[in-house]
């Protein structure tokens, strides 16, 4: 009997500097033993200094690629990322309707370049449309922060404060990422209804983070594809993570801020 390949699919953008977007989530999913399949929902010009240009797919084609996925692969779990405007939101949350297994939405919205990634008027689409069918959320304390529109949360029970206000509008759980806040520690908050889990590691002396997001997101979706409950899926994610960052000084790849090490395990 042949064994069952356990398949995640990725709804993205494309970084045509690899080391973020759909190319990441592929690396992040393949690392972490999953076949991948992606649907991309724009294309852009991009390097690890800046994204330079954006092309959005239209709507019919996301919705193409992905039924496309969905009607011959048997695909356990899907990360949403870069989903740019209200009509790729929508097109994204009309063929998703039936699928049975885990979605983790990794709310883009800027780049590490500081570029915007997704429209203005795509914010409240995106809490429309896509937040109320999240398994989990993966928001960074910027993008939590624009979501409710208030400030960053600076402190833990800030942190715990707005995961809590975003789980009111339907995802079952909430990881709030703490990348970008202070302090010798890093700390992520996993937030559902039963309560709170910290996961901390120390803070990494580095630049090179591009894609860190985005490959935490898909190393929490190929985690589940294996049929790991949420908390050890996560906790599985952000080690694979923690380490990527700390071999990221290993590669040399561009001027700006460099990708974190994928492969980490496989190739030094």
């Amino acid at each position: 009997m042949t064994k069952k390949t356990p398949i995640s699919l990725t709804i993205a953008g494309s970084d045509s500097g690899g080391g973020a977007g759909i190319q990441a989530d592929i690396k992040a999913m393949s690392a972490n033993g999953v076949y991948a399949a992606s649907v991309i929902t724009a294309v852009t010009a991009q390097n690890t200094r800046t994204v330079s240009a954006v092309h959005e797919i239209p709507a019919q084609i996301v919705s193409a690629q992905i039924d496309a996925v969905l009607s011959d692969l048997d695909v356990q779990s899907i990360k949403l990322g870069m989903l740019f405007s209200p009509q790729i939101i929508q097109a994204v949350a009309q063929a998703l309707v039936g699928f049975k297994g885990a979605v983790v939405v990794d709310p883009v919205m800027i780049a590490k370049s500081g570029d915007a990634l997704l429209q203005d008027q795509a914010v409240a689409a995106l809490i429309t449309y896509i937040l109320p069918g999240a398994d989990l959320l993966t928001p960074n304390l910027p993008e939590a922060a624009r979501l409710l529109n208030q400030s960053e949360a600076t402190t833990a029970d800030q942190m715990v404060a707005q995961a809590r206000c975003l789980l009111d509008m339907g995802p079952k759980a909430v990881l709030m990422k703490g990348g970008h806040g202070a302090g010798d520690i890093c700390s992520d908050a996993l937030v559902t209804a039963q309560g709170v889990a910290w996961l901390s590691a120390p803070r990494i002396d580095t630049r090179n983070t591009h894609g860190t997001g985005c490959s935490y997101a898909a190393a929490i979706a190929a985690q589940l594809g294996h049929g790991a409950p949420l908390a050890i899926a996560v906790q599985a994610a952000h080690s694979y993570l923690h380490e990527a960052i700390r071999a990221a000084d290993r590669l040399s790849i561009g001027t700006g801020h460099g990708p974190v090490h994928h492969f980490h395990a496989i190739w030094p």
